[in-house]
């Protein structure tokens, strides 16, 4: 069991990290990689990061200040993922992968993203199965380097809140896809009865 101190810790170098949950790191999200920083894996394989949050982890972690590992990716501005609607055939797979809900649709319905929640993560693009998903960038008030550092934080704090939101609604949430369809139709039979 960890210990508080642990926990701590953790949630301090979480903190740090800039909560788009992209994975480019290799981890699946921003948590599992903040805990394997607190294992000793290296600080500085988080492109959306780059050099603010390797320095930032440096100091937090009295460790040296390394460059960002370019197998994970280069440092960049932010994009935000935009659906073509007139080509999205509503598969539901961008909304499956997107690690904050930022996409919002039904199956068989076109699909959009709400630009301010989206992370820029890019993992909706390669579920996309018909190439509808385009990066534009990212105005100048969701870059994270023209924002103050506490807009920054509030930012990030408010990405991790929607994460781990969705992380608990997926715990709960039954396996078949399907069981929305299936209500559908049974309050639909259940019309039909009482006429």
């Amino acid at each position: 069991m960890a210990s508080r101190c642990d926990k701590h810790m953790l949630d301090q170098i979480n903190a740090l990290l800039p909560q788009t949950q992209c994975q480019r790191c290799g981890f699946l999200g921003c948590r599992p990689y903040a805990q394997a920083i607190l294992e000793g894996t290296p600080h500085n394989q988080c492109p959306p990061g780059g050099a603010r949050v390797i320095e930032a982890l440096s100091a937090l972690l009295k460790r040296e200040v390394l460059p960002l590992n370019p197998i994970h990716g280069t440092e960049g501005p932010r994009f935000l993922a935009k659906i073509r609607e007139i080509d999205c055939i509503g598969c539901t797979k961008c909304i499956q992968v997107c690690p904050v809900d930022a996409i919002v649709g039904s199956a068989k319905h076109m699909h959009t993203v709400i630009a301010h929640e989206c992370t820029g993560c890019e993992l909706c693009i390669p579920a996309c199965p018909v190439d509808c998903i385009e990066w534009e960038s990212a105005p100048d008030d969701l870059q994270p380097e023209a924002l103050e550092p506490s807009q920054r934080q509030e930012r990030e704090q408010y990405h991790r809140m929607r994460h781990e939101a969705r992380q608990e609604r997926l715990k709960t949430q039954t396996p078949d896809i399907n069981l929305t369809r299936i209500l559908a139709q049974a309050i639909d039979f259940s019309k039909l009865a009482k006429e």
